[in-house]
């Protein structure tokens, strides 16, 4: 790898989807523990990584007017990250599966090390968003796909 490219935090080499295990959760990315019996709320911490992607977009387009820092769009990052690994566990709490999601934060790392290697522009920003959108995309139905089941546990369904 290029020695002057962007390298994005890389925390998984330890645990299959823990990527951030060592890092607090801004209060922002808490679970509220105290609805459903201390069970995590899983309504909380899918609004918080949804917002974190939003947040991540939003990064990205500053970054390509030269309004924002590597650095910042590698923060937004973390707290996808913090917040991914917050449904993981609330979802778990349930029982449901999202296995097939750990390999979001990679997908997505991958991407972002590619794009931030470049010099900020509109440009590099219209060749990587399209690949962002398609790992969130994923996310998102894999989240989706989970909402039925979520929903029977909660007597909604």
């Amino acid at each position: 790898m290029d020695p002057n490219q962007h390298q994005l935090p890389y925390y998984h080499q330890h645990q299959p989807y823990d990527y951030y295990a060592n890092l607090e959760p801004p209060p922002s990315m808490t679970i509220n523990s105290q609805q459903n019996g201390g069970t995590p709320d899983v309504p909380t911490a899918v609004q918080n990584l949804l917002l974190s992607t939003k947040s991540l977009q939003s990064s990205l387009s500053l970054w390509a007017q030269s309004r924002t820092t590597d650095a910042a769009v590698s923060d937004v990052y973390v707290q996808i990250g913090t917040a991914f690994n917050a449904t993981i566990r609330a979802f778990s709490a349930y029982g449901i599966d999202l296995s097939d999601l750990h390999d979001i934060p990679t997908e997505l790392r991958v991407v972002l090390e590619g794009c931030l290697a470049e010099e900020p522009s509109e440009e590099v920003l219209a060749l990587y968003m399209p690949q962002v959108r398609k790992v969130i995309w994923k996310l998102l139905k894999g989240l989706q796909a989970r909402q039925e089941v979520w929903r029977r546990f909660n007597g909604g369904g």
